[in-house]
């Protein structure tokens, strides 16, 4: 058993085909699949079920892929902690970021970063909560931003910023004119909301729970863009992060963006990563950069329709 069959192992759980396992791991189709009977002779099970026109892993090949999963993650970890001996701020970062932030933080702070760490990759995945802390956990990613609050204990978390939400609603709403909202302004309202997974979602129904608001029947968003065109096209209010409001986010004249009295409802954001990793150090340097993001860009401007 070698590191390269783990490796052709992982690839065939995450691809269920011979053929674009052995493209991604740069081998013959032939080659991938001597090597994974020879591992599954050296075991003794049978780790893959074989049909004619799809891949699975068997019960025990799924463990053991996990398992395969976290021995190359401590691997590159040994590698990581040789690299940053010898140049601490070179190499990579794997950073995942979930959608609803991503779009409208990484203009303001890539810039930052490339001009911080010349030196640095930054290699960067967009994914829903979740999926990203199954990466994380399992080594696939270095670091990820995500919203608190978080659970696991495996996590270290390091505070970035608290983002507060606008409440955005068609040019002609009733609430359009009003200015400083209060929570309790939205009692009896629906608002759109995203589909499940998204922690935005988790965020925007503990305000609706808060101001005895609901969800509209009928309708989930599978983006914060497609919420945006819902509310310029009439079909109802939502909530807005700020940072999806500022420049260069383009903005529309049949949506009226509506500041909360303060305190406003927000999302606290944070880098994690795993207590256990080799880049500790230079991760808290990281988020430390992040963490200098303007302040203006988390102030509600003044009520107006956007342009």
């Amino acid at each position: 058993m070698n590191l390269r069959d783990l490796g052709y192992l992982i690839a065939l759980a995450d691809l269920r085909h011979f053929g674009r396992a052995a493209q991604a791991c740069h081998v013959s189709q032939p080659t991938l699949s001597t090597q994974i009977r020879k591992l599954e002779e050296e075991l003794g099970v049978a780790l893959v079920e074989r049909a004619p026109r799809q891949v699975m892993l068997t019960p025990v090949g799924r463990d053991i892929a996990d398992r395969a999963r976290r021995v190359l993650a401590d691997v590159e970890q040994m590698r990581e902690t040789a690299r940053r001996t010898i140049d601490p701020e070179g190499g990579s970062i794997r950073l995942g970021i979930f959608p609803t932030l991503g779009p409208y933080l990484l203009p303001h702070v890539v810039p930052v970063l490339r001009a911080r760490f010349p030196k640095l990759e930054l290699l960067l995945v967009e994914e829903k909560t979740e999926q990203l802390l199954a990466m994380l956990r399992n080594g696939r990613l270095d670091a990820a931003v995500l919203a608190l609050p978080l659970h696991e204990e495996w996590l270290e978390s390091e505070f970035l910023f608290e983002e507060p939400f606008m409440l955005a609603v068609p040019s002609k709403h009733p609430l359009s004119n009003r200015r400083n909202l209060q929570l309790s302004d939205l009692a009896d309202q629906h608002l759109l909301l995203l589909e499940d997974g998204h922690c935005l979602r988790d965020q925007a129904l503990e305000v609706c729970t808060k101001a005895g608001a609901g969800e509209k029947d009928g309708f989930r968003a599978t983006s914060l863009e497609t919420l945006r065109q819902m509310v310029a096209a009439g079909v109802g209010i939502t909530l807005l992060p700020m940072l999806a409001v500022k420049p260069p986010v383009s903005t529309s004249s049949d949506i009226q963006l509506v500041n909360f009295k303060t305190p406003a409802p927000t999302r606290r954001v944070a880098m994690v990563w795993r207590k256990s990793s080799a880049m500790g150090t230079f991760l808290h340097q990281f988020a430390a950069v992040l963490r200098e993001l303007p302040a203006e860009l988390l102030r509600a401007p003044a009520n107006k329709r956007e342009r």
